[in-house]
């Protein structure tokens, strides 16, 4: 029989006990995964529609809501003003998820945790989590600009068909290189706060960790994100129609569809954000027992003499 002192069985594990495990940590524990869900999803998208809409109501531009302003103030403030708030919901999702991380750390062993000792946890792990997004987005933009870069100066230097030919190749392989970059990055995150690593450490851990079995890895992390499209998208839909009925013949009505719309996305990401959290820790833990028998590490842990739950973090730190 299966030790399973948690949430997934101490052994590797199969796409449905990930699945399920991503799903059990929450319903256990539902006021440090949903309830810090929703209040970080909730204060980053209110903050983003005060940001949206605030600015152009100070300055009498409203309309820009509804494409209609020709105001170059209006364009420049609304284009700053989704700059700032895309930053700081990028920002909010990245604590929310290295805090999901440590809960789902804790459920493994069958531990609860509070919001605040999950912070406790993060908080010393997120400027290497901020320095970890940055590098990545860096990396994505400059291998973007250069296949940009260079569709630009065939066209320039030729014509718009040699261009074409040049362009689409180097664009299928700027897909790939995206893909594979963003799968064998995958693990990064997880191993800055469960194994405590600076960046450059935990990327390579990462790619480790994910080269043996690339495409389960790229299978399960793609399949999980269908799942909370789809989910997402049936719990948008009801809003969206209501958005949609409320028209675009005023302000006020396309005001009214953006909370409207606000609203279906805050509820879709509070139900999604700790499903694909808890599937990237499973998957995580699931490649380091194939690797590296860390279910014998584990199993260890979840035999060993009654301690504090906050004791078993140490056995992430562990390697055979």
């Amino acid at each position: 029989m299966d030790l399973k002192p948690g949430i997934i069985p101490l052994r590797p594990l199969s796409l449905s006990d990930i699945f399920n495990g991503a799903v059990i940590y929450a319903r256990r524990n539902p006021k440090a995964t949903l309830g810090l869900t929703a209040v970080v999803v909730i204060i980053s998208q209110v903050l983003g529609l005060i940001l949206q809409v605030g600015p152009l109501a100070a300055i009498g531009q409203l309309d820009a809501l509804r494409g209609e302003s020709t105001s170059m103030t209006a364009v420049i403030g609304a284009s700053a003003t989704s700059i700032v708030s895309a930053v700081i919901q990028a920002l909010a999702a990245l604590v929310l998820s290295g805090m999901l991380t440590v809960i789902v750390g804790r459920a493994v062993f069958g531990s609860s945790i509070t919001i605040g000792a999950a912070w406790t946890r993060i908080r010393g792990r997120i400027l290497p989590l901020i320095g970890l997004a940055l590098l990545e987005g860096v990396g994505a933009a400059l291998l973007v600009g250069v296949v940009v870069l260079v569709i630009v100066a065939a066209a320039a230097a030729a014509n718009g068909v040699v261009a074409a030919v040049i362009g689409i190749p180097l664009g299928f392989g700027l897909l790939v290189a995206l893909i594979y970059l963003g799968t064998v990055l995958s693990f990064a995150p997880v191993t800055i706060v469960l194994e405590r690593l600076p960046i450059i450490a935990a990327i390579r851990r990462s790619f480790a960790l994910v080269r043996n079995d690339f495409m389960r890895v790229l299978g399960i992390r793609l399949l999980a994100s269908v799942v909370t499209w789809v989910v997402a998208g049936a719990i948008a839909i009801p809003f969206a129609i209501v958005s949609a009925v409320t028209g675009t013949d005023s302000t006020s009505a396309v005001l009214i569809g953006t909370v409207v719309a606000t609203i279906g996305a805050i509820i879709g990401q509070i139900i999604t954000t700790p499903f694909l959290a808890g599937v990237l820790v499973l998957l995580y833990t699931d490649r380091r027992m194939r690797a590296e028998a860390f279910d014998l590490v584990l199993r260890t842990g979840a035999t060993g003499p009654a301690a504090p739950s906050d004791s078993t973090d140490h056995l992430w730190l562990t390697r055979q």
